[in-house]
């Protein structure tokens, strides 16, 4: 395994931390790692960095353990935090040759290739750039030595729809080069795009984890009805939204119950979809909440 940790727990006090959380990345997976802000993301991702000391459980990275092999795992590793700042007054081209000389690499022809496919102007300056410009200048540093694994803490936000294509095909070209990914993210669409497993953790805790194409598999359809508001009193329905003379709700059960209560419902129409993964994971987390 390139990630695995076994029952990792974190704690800060009275604020929520992680609670044995466990998962496992395979070599050349995309991994999305979904929450909404607050579940432990960041928690899980600084631990794998070794950015956070004091933790029990087990964290190991290509067969090691952070806490005892923090240098050479990060030399393998390339990290894009949340947020992206740097040091004011530095022009771009700076501080990716800054970034460059930290790893003691030249990357100055791969960092030149990404700025262009980025559109990324190198003689701006920090405080003169967009989130968004800021975010591709993160992009380029985490990304211009070409590492073993890419550890992303929500690396779109910022970015316009034409970068955001061109961000994840540069990391479907480095995983069928061999590379793995670690994606931290809480647009659910992203992660049924363009991940082939992944976890969701809520409040610290993992309650999820296998292939998308696993967990986007459920008994759940999406019910949407015309002629009636009127919503059949079953138990599995949910996320009811009516209006007018429609409604639609998701309905986890016998489909034979349903078609019978409709039925009775004066339904002029009726349309039955399988709900998406956004839909999905929504459904389970606000279960998991109860």
């Amino acid at each position: 395994m390139i990630i695995e940790t076994k029952k990792l727990n974190k704690s800060y006090g009275k604020a929520r931390g992680i609670t044995d959380v466990s998962l496992s990345v395979r070599e050349g997976d995309i991994y999305g790692f979904i929450g909404p802000n607050g579940a432990g993301k960041s928690t899980t991702i600084r631990i794998l960095l070794g950015l956070i000391q004091k933790f029990t459980g087990e964290a190991t990275l290509f067969g090691k353990d952070i806490r005892t092999s923090k240098e050479e795992i990060l030399k393998r590793i390339g990290y894009m935090p949340s947020e992206a700042w740097f040091y004011t007054g530095m022009k771009v081209e700076e501080i990716i040759r800054l970034s460059a000389k930290l790893r003691k690499q030249d990357c100055e022809k791969e960092a030149k290739d990404l700025c262009d496919r980025l559109q990324l102007d190198l003689h701006k300056r920090v405080e003169e750039l967009s989130l968004g410009n800021r975010k591709k200048v993160s992009i380029v540093c985490s990304m211009m030595h070409r590492p073993d694994l890419y550890i992303f803490d929500e690396p779109t936000s910022g970015l316009d729809p034409l970068m955001q294509k061109e961000f994840f095909d540069l990391l479907h070209e480095r995983q069928k080069k061999g590379a793995t990914v670690f994606l931290s993210s809480h647009v659910l669409s992203e992660i049924q795009r363009h991940c082939n497993r992944a976890a969701l953790i809520r409040q610290g805790e993992i309650i999820l984890t296998g292939t998308v194409e696993e967990l986007s598999r459920t008994s759940a359809r999406r019910v949407s009805i015309q002629g009636t508001n009127q919503v059949p009193s079953l138990e599995g329905v949910s996320d009811v939204f009516s209006n007018g003379n429609s409604a639609n709700f998701l309905y986890q059960g016998d489909m034979k119950l349903l078609l019978g209560e409709l039925w009775q419902l004066p339904v002029k129409d009726i349309i039955i979809t399988e709900p998406d993964l956004e839909e999905i994971f929504m459904h389970m987390y606000t279960e998991n909440a109860k």
